[in-house]
């Protein structure tokens, strides 16, 4: 019974750990993706080893692959907590709201304010580079004061320059 619940936690860190790994990839940041990479396979093979010795071993391979799946969910559920990386979102209004644009200037997220022409009249539209772990709070501010607003999340792949990362440089200079 200890080895079956050995696998099944050994299965609830490997998982969320080649969760991370695998978003730390995508992201760009190798040198902790591989550190991770390390420690998932010690992991996995220690795991294994205890699946394919033992008498139990349909239970340990159920268990196993239980562990594997609930695994996933604590994965995704760490890496949506900690949001790494930036996201693009566009707004597009109906009207040009400067209370909103004031007050997400205010938030400290960059907009950049666009006019256009649509069928009917001139629409609006915010582009806003932020920090993953801000996009709840930004469309709050968004549906707060513009309920009807269309509103796009984007992750960009590359970016450079801006309010963004002058912001950023500003506060380590700081510190």
């Amino acid at each position: 019974m200890k080895e079956i619940l050995l696998i099944l936690l050994l299965q609830l860190i490997y998982v969320p750990l080649l969760t991370l790994r695998t978003i730390f990839l995508v992201r760009g940041i190798t040198v902790l993706a591989s550190v991770i990479g390390i420690a998932e396979m010690l992991i996995y093979v220690f795991g294994l080893s205890l699946v394919f010795s033992g008498d139990q071993s349909f239970v340990a391979m159920v268990v196993y692959a239980l562990g594997f799946g609930i695994g996933m969910i604590f994965g995704t559920k760490i890496e949506k907590k900690l949001a790494i990386g930036y996201i693009h979102v566009t707004v597009n209004t109906q009207s040009k709201n400067d209370e909103l644009i004031a007050t997400l200037r205010n938030k400290g997220f960059g907009v950049t304010l666009y006019i256009g022409e649509g069928r009917d009249s001139n629409r609006y539209k915010l582009e806003i580079l932020t920090k993953r772990n801000r996009e709840g709070e930004l469309i709050a501010y968004v549906e707060k004061f513009e309920p009807q607003a269309f509103i796009i999340s984007y992750e960009p792949r590359y970016f450079k320059g801006g309010f963004l990362l002058d912001r950023i440089k500003n506060v380590k200079r700081m510190k």
